[in-house]
């Protein structure tokens, strides 16, 4: 047995082991609703039970907040993959002893992985929960500019949601974060009410998130201080919010002593919705076939990501589970995403690399002539290995981009067709063409919580001299204390725009766009 087999079988164990199943024996489920697509070695009532779960919630958070269903579609959806437990979980993030479970937002397949459970104060499905809300905020408050104790302390209000008695419950304490709630002069309030709170060292960072909570909670649960909340946001977004502090209840010193006083109250407002208010759809159960459940171990290691290192070795799961399911679409385009990724982070890449993407790719085709995906893949594949070789042929060019043109025409509102199309012309070193900005906006309609095709469309936005819709598609990347590295970064684009400057707007943009793909090249894929 040579190496590289005895790599690929000790990477198929341990994938294996993270899914807490064997090959060959997995009895994969996977569960489709309004919002998710849940995937789960379980028994179908438990998938569609914890699907049910978090339609569920989804629903109970409209509910609340009077929000109308989004109309998006299929695309908005979040893709949720259960593994086996918390050890899982912490191998396929990295090794961080801290994580439970974790969320990446990505236009047409925004990723979830969740243990089916977890120990201790902060479970998985509190942040499930709470990454989930984020997604569900930029999805439907996509053009409200928010501060980042609103964004954090939101999330954390619905995260420690209870479900009691058929009944969804909002207003639990998030007892994970016990002591920054207790240190409530942390982060005072007239810097948390800021959009720069200025945070300083780690307590700082927790405190945003608890004191964001603790202001959310005591702005939401009474009529009049929900009306003043209104009023914070909206003057925010009209830039005429001046004292903030005063359009929540006072100036800041008061509101410290009335938000310590009252996290400290023995008992705090809730609100519950019974089952029979949340109406949630239906749930559709379907055990994978066995192709498809086969190549699972892979999927996940490919939607995780994958980097210089880990791609080959996913490539050779990949190409070995496909020799066995040749015309198996789901495993082809599998093999398609995990040859795209050997591509991407292969500085050495060449043709031939490309070509196997475009060969697994039409394998899926061939028995899925509308798959998005393999689409996708295929028109992504051949514009890369012109780029490669740079390849000046107009006529190559427009060839390459017409699976992409064929995937839109199959589902016009998936988002990954529409931004691939605009990318192209950046990869032919073209400047993009007024349809393929189009496609762009729209890709930014459909997934506002990508935060990349966020700064796209900032892009866009800024060729066309439209500063207040480039200002609302920036802000939530300058201000998101969860990337703080990048927001300080965005930041300095967002001063140009609010100086009136598209121009040094857009040229400080595409300076840091084009560091960041520097040091990305090569190292990071999937």
């Amino acid at each position: 047995m040579g190496k590289g087999e005895f790599m690929v079988r000790k990477l198929f164990a341990a994938a294996a082991a993270l899914l807490g199943t064997t090959a060959g024996n997995a009895a994969w489920y996977q569960a489709q609703s309004k919002h998710f697509v849940v995937y789960a070695d379980t028994s179908e009532a438990d998938v569609r039970a914890f699907t049910e779960k978090l339609e569920r919630f989804d629903k109970a958070i409209r509910v609340w907040h009077v929000a109308k269903e989004d109309v998006r579609g299929p695309s908005a959806r979040v893709n949720v993959f259960v593994v086996s437990d918390v050890n899982a979980i912490r191998k396929l993030y990295g090794g961080n002893t801290d994580v439970a479970g974790f969320y990446r937002p990505q236009a047409g397949e925004s990723i979830a992985f969740t243990p089916r459970s977890a120990d201790g104060d902060l479970s998985a499905q509190a942040i499930l929960f709470h990454e989930y809300t984020h997604h569900w905020m930029l999805t439907n408050w996509t053009n409200a500019a928010l501060p980042p104790w609103f964004v954090e302390g939101f999330a954390e209000l619905h995260a420690t949601a209870l479900f009691r008695n058929d009944a969804v419950i909002f207003g639990a304490v998030p007892t994970y974060r016990r002591y920054t709630i207790g240190q409530m002069n942390l982060v005072p309030m007239n810097r948390l009410l800021r959009f720069d709170p200025d945070l300083k060292g780690p307590a700082e960072v927790d405190a945003l998130y608890s004191h964001g909570w603790a202001l959310s909670h005591y702005l939401t649960f009474d009529p009049e201080r929900r009306r003043q909340l209104a009023a914070y946001i909206g003057a925010l977004n009209s830039g005429r919010a001046g004292d903030a502090a005063q359009l929540v209840g006072g100036d800041g010193d008061k509101l410290d002593i009335k938000l310590d006083s009252y996290v400290r109250r023995p008992r705090l407002p809730s609100a519950a919705f019974g089952y029979d208010q949340l109406p949630i759809g239906e749930v559709t159960v379907r055990k994978l076939a066995a192709g498809e459940a086969a190549s699972m171990p892979a999927m996940i290691l490919s939607k995780r990501g994958v980097d210089a290192k880990s791609a080959p070795q996913v490539a050779d799961l990949a190409r070995r589970i496909a020799a066995s399911y040749p015309t198996d679409a789901a495993v082809q385009n599998e093999l398609a995403e995990a040859e795209m990724d050997l591509c991407d982070t292969d500085k050495k890449s060449d043709a031939a690399c490309y070509g196997r993407v475009v060969a697994a790719a039409d394998r899926a085709l061939a028995t899925d002539p509308k798959s998005i995906h393999a689409l996708v893949y295929k028109g992504n594949a051949q514009v890369a290995a012109l780029k490669k070789g740079k390849v000046a042929d107009a006529a190559r060019w427009s060839a390459a981009r017409a699976p992409l043109l064929a995937a839109n025409r199959a589902d016009t509102e998936a988002p990954q067709p529409l931004i691939a199309f605009y990318d192209s012309f950046g990869a032919a070193g073209q400047q993009p063409t007024k349809s393929a900005e189009t496609a762009l906006l729209y890709a930014y309609a459909l997934a506002p919580y990508d935060t990349e095709v966020r700064v796209k469309a900032t892009a866009v936005y800024l060729s066309q001299g439209k500063l207040p819709e480039a200002r609302t598609a920036l802000a939530p990347i300058a201000y998101n204390v969860e990337s703080p590295k990048r927001a300080e970064k965005m930041q300095v684009v967002l001063a140009a725009i609010d100086g009136g400057d598209a121009k040094g707007a857009s040229a400080a943009l595409a300076k840091l766009l084009k560091t960041d793909e520097d040091k990305e090249d090569g190292a990071k894929g999937g």
